[in-house]
């Protein structure tokens, strides 16, 4: 009785720590110890089945790792043809009503014909102990495997082993491993949610390339970085011209074509910017954000950018301001001027019908767009437009 209410404990907990995480690194971690705890094993594993490449791969290793063996390895991955118990579970599908058993195996062929307390030890399917080898290699006595089911369907494993001279895992701790992979499971499935939520809160429809708040998010980020690290914060802010004319004269399924284009031609051309965000603030606007790369840099790619949206077949080119704080235009206070900075460009750029970026800083001390994006805000009534995220009261920082 005493270990049936141990284990219900470690479910619980299992369970709780799972909940308590929010991104997928900590939920791989949160699965894997709560198992290894649970099962008081001295190593626990999480792996993932990749049906395209064939592989199981390694997510997280926790508890006494052996040598070489890194806690998020990035290229631990094993061929599933060297486990025929995978390749077994991985074109099965589960609807409901029972999940494939847990196994156990040992580093020595001997001792899987019992475990503890003499109960027969569960071995894996097909009869293939090829991960005997696997534990001496690594002074491992005995492992555990659940697999994991998601969606109906295999999704990866649960793995945990205990040293040599430990006790060997019995049909009990297979059939618990059974239960935990279960809670796994849930809790997988609960971060997935999670992650396409956040996704889709930071994701434009129409395009795919990040959104408003995304920019926001990041834009803070690097601010920060700015003042404790001096990185380059670059940004780029295009409008979309002729836009509106697309919309009256070909309709809107034409317009979404045109943004969509454009997106794609952004995207393009953020990626000859290290780590830079492509992004759609909002109808016809579009911004990348630059962390690390020179000014210079990023307002060459700018260029590229006004000479590829020069070329879409259905619009007009596109106004481009940037603003970097690598070119003189003064302390930054806040994101927020940043963005009023490359808008003022932008502005400038449009008012212009600039075929190339105009840039923020580089016309002398008394730099026109700098004077623009610092300048009070306008009168009720003037339509000048310089982008920053609102106060309460509805002014603009």
């Amino acid at each position: 009785m005493m270990a049936e209410e141990a284990r219900l404990r470690a479910v619980v907990e299992l369970a709780r720590g799972m909940a308590a995480v929010h991104t997928p690194r900590e939920t791989w971690s949160a699965a894997a110890e709560g198992a290894r705890r649970a099962l008081t094993g001295s190593f626990a594993a999480l792996s993932v089945w990749e049906r395209e490449l064939g592989r199981l791969r390694v997510l997280v290793n926790t508890g006494e790792r052996a040598l070489g063996e890194e806690e998020f390895p990035e290229a631990e991955a094993y061929p599933v043809h060297q486990f025929p118990e995978i390749a077994e579970l991985l074109h099965e599908r589960w609807a409901g009503g029972g999940e494939p058993r847990a196994w156990v195996a040992v580093a020595q062929d001997a001792q899987r014909v019992a475990g503890a307390g003499g109960r027969a030890v569960p071995g894996p399917p097909g009869g293939s102990w090829g991960r005997a080898a696997a534990l001496r290699r690594r002074g491992r006595g005995c492992c555990v495997v659940a697999p994991i089911v998601l969606h109906g369907r295999a999704w990866g494993e649960l793995y945990v082993a205990r040293p040599v001279g430990a006790p060997v895992f019995d049909r009990s701790d297979a059939d618990f491993a059974t239960v935990l992979a279960s809670v796994v499971a849930a809790g997988l499935a609960q971060t997935e949610r999670l992650e396409e939520a956040r996704r889709l809160a930071f994701t434009d429809a129409l395009t795919g390339l990040a959104n408003r708040r995304a920019v926001d998010t990041r834009l803070d980020e690097a601010i920060e970085s700015h003042r404790t690290d001096k990185a380059v914060v670059s940004l780029v802010v295009c409008d979309l011209n002729g836009l509106k004319r697309v919309n009256d004269t070909q309709g809107h399924a034409a317009g979404d074509r045109l943004l969509e284009r454009f997106g794609s031609v952004l995207s393009l051309c953020g990626a000859m910017l290290p780590g830079a965000l492509a992004a759609r603030l909002g109808g016809d606007e579009f911004c990348l954000l630059a962390v690390g790369p020179s000014a210079d840099d990023v307002v060459r790619v700018a260029g590229e950018l006004c000479r590829r949206a020069a070329r879409l077949r259905l619009g007009e080119g596109v106004a481009c301001g940037v603003a970097s704080t690598g070119d003189p235009i003064g302390p930054l206070r806040s994101s927020r001027r940043l963005f009023r900075l490359a808008d003022a460009a932008q502005y400038r750029a449009k008012a212009a019908r600039a075929q190339k970026p105009v840039v923020a800083g580089r016309e002398g001390p008394d730099d026109p767009v700098v004077r623009l994006a610092d300048a009070p805000a306008p009168p009720a009534g003037e339509r000048r437009r310089i982008r920053g995220r609102r106060s309460p009261g509805g002014e603009l920082p």
